[in-house]
């Protein structure tokens, strides 16, 4: 509920985009949509979802509660800002993405 309570506080009845991890569609964004849409009386809590793909780490989705995460201080240590920008470039944007030495190298490739 408190998704819907402070979009709906924010931005009212309508949202253009709402975005969040493909592991959200349902229930989560289907349930967030219900409240607003109940809540306004209205027929069109959002007109688009961007439902982005996780990150992984070596194989495992990031999470903070898996310690197996990293900040983009800490991979701009490694890494320059444009190789990690060619690491999302070749990734589209709905599926994983994976963050390891191998494509950070595919990425660092690229940037030559």
């Amino acid at each position: 509920i408190e998704c819907s309570v402070v979009a709906g506080d924010i931005l009212g009845a309508n949202m253009d985009i709402h975005a969040g991890g493909s592991d959200l569609k349902f229930p989560h964004h289907e349930n967030q949509m219900a409240q607003v849409e109940a809540h306004y009386d209205c027929c069109k809590a959002c007109n688009y979802f961007w439902h982005s793909g996780h990150l992984s780490i070596d194989g495992l989705k990031m999470s903070k509660s898996l310690k197996n995460f990293i900040t983009i201080r800490e991979a701009l240590e490694t890494y320059s800002a444009r190789q990690l920008r060619f690491l999302f470039l070749l990734q589209k944007y709905h599926q994983p993405m994976e963050y390891s030495q191998n494509s950070m190298a595919a990425a660092a490739d690229l940037e030559r």
